[in-house]
């Protein structure tokens, strides 16, 4: 189902006609998960957004629309926990945690990738939705994907029946086509997991004293802006290397 102008601002795209880039709508993808919707008339290509463990929101209403705008790309971003009133609890969200599924993140994942209908897409995530990146490694559906900070083993206390390693899915899939960004501070990625990562074949972008979410929300006190504008500008090379 789709919510508010969407389904004009579809419209008008399949006519040839010019939309507004920073049009961004509210939509549900066929699952009834709901995504952020950002549509630019001839995009280079697209991009599907994970969120960080505080879902979707303005931050990534904002962060959508900008590298639409700025990266020429119609983008996604879908939200991890539907259903789920957690508000901005920390708790709550991190309890809701080994009751997500893999096969229900990453069909979202495949859906938002089909809303988008662009003959190239990538894949973009912080923290949990980098974690979420990695294991979308073993799908075929992007042809490049930036984990930014993506936990390289699900934290023990996450661990369920329905969350699977990352790594896991990376041997068995296409690992060579990640781009992990990781702040050499951060908790959540230690070296071990750092090399067992690289031994995969994905490309690693470590970043010194960095701590965890470094580059995407500027309210945090781990913010880095130099280092962030660095990552997001290695992330959109990568990217464009897929239809270079």
């Amino acid at each position: 189902m789709l919510w508010g102008g969407c389904a004009g601002l579809t419209q008008c795209l399949a006519e040839g006609e010019m939309c507004d880039k920073t049009y961004g709508v509210r939509i549900e993808l066929a699952s009834g998960t709901t995504a952020e919707l950002v549509v630019v008339a001839q995009p280079t290509m697209g991009l599907v957004i994970i969120p960080d463990l505080f879902g979707l929101r303005p931050l990534f209403d904002d962060l959508a629309t900008r590298l639409a705008t700025d990266w020429n790309m119609s983008v996604c971003a879908i939200d991890h926990f539907p259903g789920q009133d957690l508000g901005a609890d920390a708790d709550k969200r991190l309890a809701a945690l080994p009751s997500l599924d893999d096969a229900t993140c990453l069909r979202d994942l495949h859906e938002a990738a089909d809303v988008l209908a662009t003959p190239v897409t990538a894949l973009m995530g912080f923290c949990m939705g980098g974690m979420y990146c990695l294991k979308s490694a073993g799908s075929q559906r992007f042809a490049r994907i930036v984990s930014f900070y993506g936990m390289i083993k699900v934290p023990e206390a996450w661990r369920s029946r329905t969350q699977h390693e990352p790594l896991g899915y990376m041997i068995m899939g296409d690992a060579e086509k990640v781009l992990a960004i990781i702040g050499d501070k951060d908790p959540y990625t230690p070296s071990p997991d750092v090399d067992e990562l690289r031994s995969t074949g994905a490309v690693v972008q470590i970043y010194s004293d960095a701590e965890h979410g470094f580059a995407h929300d500027a309210s945090r006190p781990s913010h880095r802006a130099q280092d962030a504008a660095d990552a997001f500008s290695r992330a959109r090379e990568w990217m464009m290397t897929a239809v270079i």
